[in-house]
């Protein structure tokens, strides 16, 4: 499918619905991240911006992309409005066609699931290459259906922690895997209703 195919798609995902007035981060970035010290970060798929605000309040400089203009554009709105403007850089990006320019300390793909063709191994392979030394890659996925995920496809399979990494084919001696596990957790939907969902937590740094 198109590049227009899937920004038109995301951008009416976020534009039919509200606008996040106080979008909370993942819990898997933030049992990661706590006790880090702040450096550079790149947000992957910001969406909302949770992330972002979270890293920003803490003191993170954030670079926040997304495919959507619509997520774009409400992050900036509220990372004016919530006093963070000077440390939150939100930029459109479809990562099949461009990747942010840095070197980051950390950098966060948090359920970077489309169902629109995307190399997802290039994009992390990327990323990891982006990392400076002693950064870490900290990609979140969906290793389960939530009851009001987009994508309810019955057949969906998702790859595990360990199969990702294969899949990204780093260099062991340069990048080192620190985490690769299948925690659960109780979530909450945007209608209020919750539900037990696994996530796939695959943690990389960058030791060279």
């Amino acid at each position: 499918m198109s590049t227009t195919d899937a920004v038109a798609f995301w951008d009416d995902v976020y534009a039919t619905r509200p606008a996040a007035t106080d979008p909370q981060p993942n819990d898997r970035l933030t049992e990661t991240v706590t006790d880090l010290p702040p450096g550079r970060v790149l947000d992957l798929g910001c969406g909302d911006g949770g992330d972002a605000l979270w890293l920003a309040r803490r003191g993170w400089h954030v670079t926040a992309v997304d495919i959507s203009v619509v997520a774009v554009e409400r992050l900036a709105d509220l990372a004016r409005s919530g006093g963070v403007p000077d440390r939150v850089v939100a930029e459109r990006h479809d990562l099949r066609t461009s990747f942010p320019r840095g070197q980051f300390d950390l950098i966060c793909a948090h359920y970077l699931h489309t169902s629109f063709d995307l190399d997802r191994a290039t994009v992390l392979r990327t990323a990891a290459h982006a990392l400076r030394s002693g950064g870490l890659l900290l990609v979140v996925d969906h290793g389960s259906t939530a009851p009001w995920s987009w994508d309810q496809d019955p057949n969906v399979r998702y790859p595990t922690p360990h199969e990702v990494a294969a899949g990204i084919d780093l260099d062991p001696a340069i990048w080192q895997v620190e985490r690769a596990d299948a925690p659960r957790r109780i979530a909450t939907g945007p209608g209020g209703q919750t539900a037990e969902v696994t996530d796939h937590v695959l943690l990389i740094r960058r030791t060279a």
